[in-house]
């Protein structure tokens, strides 16, 4: 297949898997590609998603490496095998590559568990107060740009109204629920729109007081992103320049326990819905 012209998160990580695949076959990339039938160079652009593959390619090299694990390969193939563009394409070159990975992430996601330490979670906040978001921004952002972050911002929350949304837990601080950005107005809005959100089916809002005392990285506000087999969760971090995105199993795996640590520190949905009314009645 040539050369692939842009290469976004989805693609690098197809590739990444496609190493781990032939590493933990104990194979190097001379024997991975005598083994397959292509040459060496082929396997090594293919693993770092300069060149595309196919579902076809997918499931030949799973078997040429004696992959076992069907639903994974079943998974890599349907990768493999998308074509259509997704609506955050629309922004690419307006916004940063983080905001349109973490677009197609939630997109692909079988569930989400996210916490939040000091805003709203993106998927749940109401345009006043993600405007308001952005107005802190520095630099601060241009009209125009500011537009296109904002509408990119609304249009994620699309995914909770597909009609197979993921599960989403969201756990958010105390500090979140306090922070005002924008008016008072704006932040009982928002208050009252957590509230409304936390009604749905698939929504789950836990909050995490400042009684609960500290949490497993508790100065990072982090998305977990479940994929749809294990290997393929992704877990988002924010930091003050953009985000990172961790795939590697240790790196999973310790974000799963930090977030099991931090769901059980946290109050209960009813108990947090009365919470969040308390502070909103407050405000």
């Amino acid at each position: 297949m040539p050369p692939r012209k842009l290469l976004t998160l989805r693609k690098r990580r197809l590739g990444s898997e496609l190493r781990r695949l032939r590493e933990h076959a104990g194979l190097t990339l001379a024997q991975a590609a005598e083994r397959v039938g292509v040459d060496r160079t082929t396997v090594s652009n293919s693993e770092s998603g300069r060149f595309g593959v196919s579902s076809r390619r997918v499931r030949a090299w799973a078997d040429g490496y004696e992959c076992p694990d069907a639903a994974y390969v079943d998974a890599l193939a349907a990768m493999a095998a998308e074509r259509e563009s997704g609506w955050w394409e629309r922004y690419r070159g307006e916004l940063s590559h983080d905001a349109l990975d973490l677009a197609e992430l939630e997109h692909h996601a079988r569930a989400i568990r996210s916490v939040q330490v000091m805003y709203m979670p993106g998927l749940l906040q109401t345009e006043d107060y993600a405007r308001s978001v952005f107005a802190e921004s520095v630099p601060a952002p241009d009209p125009a740009r500011q537009r296109r972050q904002l509408s990119h911002r609304l249009q994620r929350r699309d995914v909770l109204d597909r009609q197979d949304p993921p599960a989403c837990v969201f756990l958010i601080h105390e500090a979140a629920l306090r922070m005002t950005f924008g008016s008072a107005a704006v932040t009982r809005g928002q208050l009252d729109h957590l509230l409304k959100e936390s009604d749905r089916d698939n929504v789950t809002v836990r909050v995490i007081p400042f009684a609960a005392g500290g949490f497993p990285y508790a100065s990072s506000s982090a998305h977990y992103v479940y994929g749809p087999v294990p290997q393929l969760d992704t877990v988002q971090v924010d930091t003050a320049t953009g985000s990172s995105f961790l795939d590697a199993e240790s790196s999973l795996t310790n974000w799963r326990s930090a977030l099991d640590r931090t769901e059980e520190r946290s109050l209960d949905p009813v108990r947090s819905r009365d919470f969040i009314r308390e502070i909103a009645h407050r405000e």
